[in-house]
This record gives structure tokens, C-alpha cells and sequence, in this order.
């Protein structure tokens, strides 16, 4: 069948309440990774706001594209947490990894985060990744799993899959331009 094709009957939803699960799941996960690394940079700047992102918004687009990776990458092992969890390590470690040395490699040495820099660091690798943050994206990956995506099926459901497109695709719109005018017009 396919994977959306499953998601959807699994979900009880239809193209429109997929389609709204898929933006609010991506803008959810960059909102959540924005959350977090304001709070992590607190920290490990001894109690100051270090802004994160580069566009306006409060989102960070590898998180988003890291909760899609997990949810697609996930789908059918989502009763395993043990499954979850390592596919989560391999998604978010790869998607860290490879996006840091390619931004590095290929822009000028242009680095979004470094965990050469930062506090618990442990397993670092290049400062693109170590496994403080990939194990605590695994952990989020069994959250998202095990209780985002079928509260979200249950939200799109209650709110009408039509209503729910519009209003994630509102939020996505503002999302995928802040992303344009942020990264590509400004320039990394």
C-alpha cells in the first residue's frame, strides 16, 4: 500500500487530515527544537538568552525536517520503543552530521551549532553532533510516536481534517517563507 496510504488508515484520516499531520508535525518538532536550544543555551551561557535560528520565527527547520525523518523513518516499528529510540539515533545523528558538514564544507565554513563549544558534549563528532543531543532526540522520537502523533490524528479529527489543513497550512505557509526570506534571500 504505502506508507501515507497506511498512516492514513491506521490514523482514521483522510488526504486533508494527512496532510495537515505532516505540517503540523514538521512546524511542531522545529517549534520544540526552538524551545529547547533556548533553554540549553541558557544554560550553557551561564544564564543568558543566546538567540537560536536564523529567520524570524520561533523554529528551527532541522528539527522539523528531523520529526518528519522520525515519523517516516519510524511508521512501522512505532509499538517498539527500543526500535524507536535506535532508529531515532541513526535519523537525528545522520541528519545532524550530514547537514553540518555540508553547511561547513560547502558554505564557507559556515557552522549553525558547534558542539565543540558547548557544555556536555560528549561523543562529539566534528562538533556536528554528539550524543547528548542525539539521545535526547531519540527520547523525543519515542514521545512523538507514542503520544504526538496520535493526539494530533485526534486534534485534526475533532477540529474537521478541511479546518485543520487550513489552519496547519496557515502556520506551515508562514513557516516554508520564513525558511525563504531566512536562508535563501538572506543568505546563510
Amino acid at each position: 500500500m504505502g506508507i501515507f496510504q497506511d498512516m492514513k488508515r491506521e490514523l482514521n484520516l483522510g488526504n486533508k487530515g494527512l496532510a495537515a499531520l505532516l505540517i503540523m508535525i514538521m512546524v511542531g518538532s522545529a517549534i520544540t527544537g526552538w524551545l529547547y536550544e533556548m533553554g540549553f543555551y541558557y544554560i550553557n551561557a551561564g544564564g543568558h538568552w543566546v538567540p537560536r535560528g536564523h529567520g524570524m520565527g520561533p523554529w528551527l527547520p532541522i528539527y522539523g525536517f528531523g520529526g518528519l525523518g522520525i515519523l517516516l523513518c519510524c511508521w512501522y516499528v512505532r509499538k517498539s520503543p527500543l526500535k524507536v529510540f535506535v532508529i531515532s539515533c541513526l535519523v537525528t545523528g545522520l541528519l545532524e552530521l550530514i547537514t553540518g558538514y555540508v553547511l561547513y564544507e560547502f558554505f564557507g565554513g559556515l557552522r549553525l551549532w558547534d558542539y565543540n563549544t558547548e557544555i556536555w558534549n560528549w561523543g562529539n563528532i566534528g562538533g556536528f553532533v554528539c550524543t547528548r543531543s542525539v539521545l535526547l532526540f531519540a527520547l523525543a522520537g519515542i514521545a512523538l510516536m507514542k503520544w504526538i502523533v496520535p493526539q494530533t490524528a485526534n486534534l485534526i479529527r475533532s477540529l474537521g481534517e478541511t479546518r485543520a489543513l487550513t489552519i496547519s497550512s496557515v502556520i506551515g505557509a508562514a513557516y516554508a517563507a520564513d525558511i525563504v526570506i531566512g536562508y535563501l534571500v538572506k543568505g546563510l
